[in-house]
């Protein structure tokens, strides 16, 4: 399957040296939001939607990492940036993950959050029939279930209604079919091919990719860094947006003036 044109958005000067962000399964490009701003202030901040979210279009499945992969080669050439920083969220972790390492020359520095190498493909298979049997809005309140601390999620219940409306969204057979990307990947021989500096991001409390998913990814990086964020769920960049807002402005910034 070829690249397909996604929707995005552009942030910031555009003379500054590019970070693209990629959302997780279900989501869309506004789970960025808290990121955004202070992100822009320095960088020239890509968003987008992955195939099947959002507005970017859903064509018939089956899909494969690569071809989410190649989307974002296709995005960077779009907005003329020969090299970019990236930071991924679960699905966009992986996403990140495959393009540092068959890529590396268009990755610049690397941020994965709650992802996985390897995840459970029983469950995802699971999902992605469930979304094609009776639509994404019967997974919505469980999946968001597992974004948020549920102490956070009970004191925040306009923002769980917005992402619960989110995935509700989606485009029943496009996440069907980034469901069963996820189900089919495995990761784990690319981590050692990934020279791009690495900072991986934990949820300590996350129950959709648990810890130890990317502490297996932080010690299969050569020089990987790792951050545990506590109390964070699977969306941790909603829950703590100061601090992992600041953990990606460090880790990019240490690229200096460098394009």
């Amino acid at each position: 399957m070829s690249a397909i044109a996604v929707s995005y958005t552009v942030d910031g000067a555009a003379d500054a040296p590019v970070v693209v962000l990629s959302n997780s399964l279900g989501a869309t490009r506004g789970m960025w939001d808290p990121q955004v701003p202070a992100l822009a202030e320095r960088f020239r901040v890509v968003t987008y939607d992955t195939r099947g979210h959002g507005e970017s279009p859903a064509p018939a499945g089956p899909y494969t990492l690569d071809d989410l992969v190649d989307d974002v080669v296709a995005l960077m050439d779009e907005v003329g940036a020969e090299r970019a920083h990236f930071a991924g969220l679960s699905l966009g972790g992986m996403t990140g993950m495959r393009l540092a390492a068959r890529e590396p020359a268009r990755v610049h520095r690397l941020a994965l959050l709650c992802t996985s190498a390897k995840a459970d493909p029983q469950g995802f298979r699971e999902r992605a029939a469930a979304a094609r049997s009776a639509g994404t809005a019967s997974l919505a309140s469980t999946v968001v279930s597992r974004w948020l601390t549920p102490a956070y999620a009970a004191a925040h219940p306009g923002l769980v209604a917005r992402l619960e409306a989110m995935i509700a969204a989606a485009d029943d057979e496009g996440y069907a079919a980034c469901a069963e990307v996820v189900a089919d990947l495995d990761l784990r021989g690319d981590l050692g091919h990934i020279t791009a500096p690495t900072l991986v991001v934990s949820g300590a409390e996350d129950p959709a990719l648990p810890p130890d998913h990317q502490r297996l990814i932080a010690e299969g990086i050569p020089g990987a860094e790792l951050l545990t964020v506590s109390p964070g769920a699977h969306l941790p960049n909603l829950e703590q947006p100061l601090q992992v807002t600041g953990a990606l402005l460090g880790h990019f910034d240490a690229a200096g003036a460098a394009r």
